[in-house]
């Protein structure tokens, strides 16, 4: 095993399984939260608490971020505690949906102070990374992606992007755009459906079985639209953001959108509806109210 230690800024939802799991790898982490519940969750897992990113990057030669935005990635990274003041720090794997022009900014950041920045977004949902099943977009020099990848294979599946930051944020975006799309129309269908007669779960079994099939029909509405509990553990407000960088993207290269402006709205009216705390699910539970029917029967 490599010898080189490692670090984890970010222990939310998707952080803190995929600290633990480099944890029951066998690796030391150094690991740093603004929310100490999560710290000790990770001690007492095996981690190795620091009080500042820049403290991490004292005592780790590779940095893993899990951190909701790009402001907050530029804060980690350029604050008076960032990673970019480290002592030890020469790599910063970032794990984060943060867009392109937010992952280039960083690896301009990163790149003066003489650390390497990586953009790694991953996809695959907080039980991927639970159970290192994510998949893990890396763009950076193809050497430095074969000498992570036995560390990123704790998370899941790696896959290369190409060498320019900003590369894998691309693939991300597109990726959630996706998913989103499948939240929403899902749910339109699903009422329609169950408002005209027809049995929810019926439904999904049809749906699964035919053309209709996505990933809102095989993994969201069984989990968390037909049973009622709506936590699918991803806030809608951050897939609105990922959406919108998605078309901001798009918009910046010349490529329309139409669907895709669709979906954003829908993300947009889920949070107003139901609140900054909304899950990603919870667009279901707006197309309800709007529709006058209960999806889950």
């Amino acid at each position: 095993m490599s010898q080189k230690i490692y670090g984890f800024v970010g222990l939310g939802n998707m952080g803190g399984p995929m600290s633990a799991r480099l944890v029951a790898a066998g690796y030391t982490l150094h690991v740093f939260d603004r929310d100490q519940k999560a710290v000790d969750a990770a001690v007492a897992q095996g981690a190795i608490a620091q009080p500042s990113a820049r403290a991490v990057g004292d005592a780790a030669d590779v940095v893993f971020l899990s951190l909701p935005d790009g402001k907050i990635v530029n804060l980690v990274l350029a604050g008076d505690d960032g990673l970019g003041k480290a002592g030890r720090a020469k790599t910063v794997v970032d794990l984060s949906t943060i867009g392109p022009d937010a992952a280039r900014k960083a690896y301009a950041s990163l790149h003066e102070a003489g650390i390497t920045y990586v953009d790694a977004p991953i996809s695959g949902g907080v039980g991927g990374a639970v159970k290192g099943t994510l998949a893990v977009m890396v763009a950076c020099p193809q050497p430095l992606y074969d000498e992570l990848l036995p560390v990123l294979q704790t998370f899941g599946t790696g896959f290369y992007m190409g060498v320019d930051a900003g590369l894998a944020q691309v693939m991300k975006l597109a990726n959630n755009l996706l998913s989103a799309a499948a939240v929403a129309i899902t749910s339109e269908a699903m009422a329609m459906g169950v408002k005209s007669g027809l049995n929810a779960r019926t439904m999904i079994d049809v749906i699964n079985a035919g053309s209709g099939r996505n990933s809102a029909t095989v993994d969201k509405f069984p989990k968390a639209v037909l049973t009622g509990t709506f936590n699918v553990g991803f806030a809608a407000r951050l897939a609105h953001k990922d959406v919108r960088l998605c078309l901001a993207e798009a918009e910046a290269i010349g490529v329309p959108m139409v669907v895709g402006a669709a979906v954003r709205e829908m993300l947009v009216a889920t949070t107003a509806i139901c609140g900054p705390e909304a899950d990603y699910s919870d667009v279901a539970r707006v197309v309800e109210g709007w529709a006058g029917t209960k999806i889950r029967g």
